[in-house]
């Protein structure tokens, strides 16, 4: 056998000429195999690591970008209205009209009857152009169709506390706009179908005057279009697109008379003179017809209508007026002259002319007034 005390004097001298012996070899392999693995697993830990942070904050921008951001909140509001849910748009935060808002004696006065989903027309196809800082504000700019019509619109939103750590949002400046509404020849209209009458929104009611504009608050954006169809007036949808916050938008609407309501006048017209042939005077009274003669009246004189106006309407201020219409009466009658008593026999056509206006009255009823142009004075006339 081996002595052992030379054995280790073999294992010295092979250690210390720089040779392993063969069981020192074996346990340092395995040993650098176990670090390898370790140090592989750390690398992959941390780089799943930093996947995972960079994964998180991704997901918080597009968590901030799509429900807690300006272009959020903006985008929330016209969402509604294309939903038609007026009544949620008008309860987010900013669009009702604040008190500066009604410094503007337009907006004091206005009317909310548009404010409502059966006046709301289509929006689609919204998209977020722009966001930036506007002074204290954020100023969210946004592109869409509105009943068909592309428009784009700036709206100005502020932050109004936090929820939670997210930030909540308001509108800086109310996105309500006015539509100034001129509507002549009608007291009723509607607007995107949902019909109104002018003295029912009106802020001086039944008093106030035809010819001046009725302000109304509308969600803008949105296209607004009035038409008129009654049994006197008809008007083609007349629009307007309110794309500015607080703006005052002017819309002037002039309606066309029916072809019923003009035959209407045209038989309280021929009525009117049929009457004045009644009267067995030269100058019947408040009508557009006479006759003068220089010598004594002896018997008559007696009217009859050869020819009757054709009558027609045109716009006039707050109603219709007639314009000058032509037409023919006829006279018979026996005078005697003055300057020697012989007695003579007149029967003659007598042209004139008639016009008139006409005007509505609270109840709704027409007042016609037919007068002659060619009377010099401020004739008397007649209403019915």
């Amino acid at each position: 056998m081996f002595p052992q005390a030379a054995f280790r004097r073999l294992t010295h001298m092979v250690q210390s000429s720089g040779v392993l012996a063969p069981g020192v070899r074996t346990r340092r392999a395995r040993t650098a195999r176990r670090r390898a693995p370790l140090w592989a697993d750390l690398t992959l830990l941390a780089a799943i690591g930093l996947v995972l942070v960079a994964a998180l904050a991704a997901g918080g921008v597009t968590v901030y970008r799509e429900f807690y951001s300006p272009s959020a909140f903006v985008t929330r509001y016209l969402t509604l209205l294309s939903e038609g849910r007026a009544a949620d748009a008008l309860r987010l935060p900013g669009v009702a009209i604040g008190h500066g808002d009604l410094d503007k004696s337009t907006f004091r006065s206005a009317s909310d009857a548009l404010l409502r989903q059966a006046a709301l027309s289509s929006l689609t196809d919204i998209t977020v152009t722009g966001e930036r800082p506007q002074g204290d504000a954020t100023a969210v700019t946004v592109h869409y169709k509105a009943g068909g019509h592309a428009g784009t619109s700036t709206f100005l939103v502020a932050q109004d506390g936090w929820i939670g750590v997210a930030p909540s949002w308001q509108f800086a400046q109310s996105p309500l706009a006015v539509i100034s509404l001129t509507v002549r020849g009608s007291d009723r209209f509607s607007v995107n179908g949902f019909e109104l009458d002018r003295r029912q929104v009106a802020a001086q009611g039944a008093d106030s005057s035809a010819l001046q504009p009725v302000p109304m608050l509308v969600f803008s954006p949105g296209l607004y279009s009035v038409s008129v169809k009654t049994s006197t007036a008809t008007a083609d949808g007349m629009g307007v697109l309110a794309d500015k916050p607080l703006a005052d938008v002017p819309l002037d609407v002039q309606a066309k008379p029916t072809a019923a309501f003009v035959k209407v006048v045209q038989q309280r017209v021929d009525e009117f003179l049929q009457q004045c042939t009644t009267q067995s005077v030269l100058q019947p009274t408040g009508c557009p017809f006479g006759y003068a003669v220089p010598n004594r009246v002896v018997d008559g004189p007696t009217w009859s209508m050869v020819k009757g106006p054709e009558i027609t309407l045109e716009p006039d201020d707050e109603g219709w007026k007639i314009p000058p219409a032509s037409a023919t009466a006829h006279v018979t009658l026996d005078v005697k002259l003055l300057y020697d008593g012989t007695l003579s026999h007149v029967d003659q056509d007598v042209p004139f002319q008639v016009d008139g206006t006409i005007r509505f009255l609270p109840d709704g009823s027409a007042s016609i007034s037919i007068t002659s142009p060619e009377q010099s004075g401020p004739p008397a006339g007649s209403e019915g």
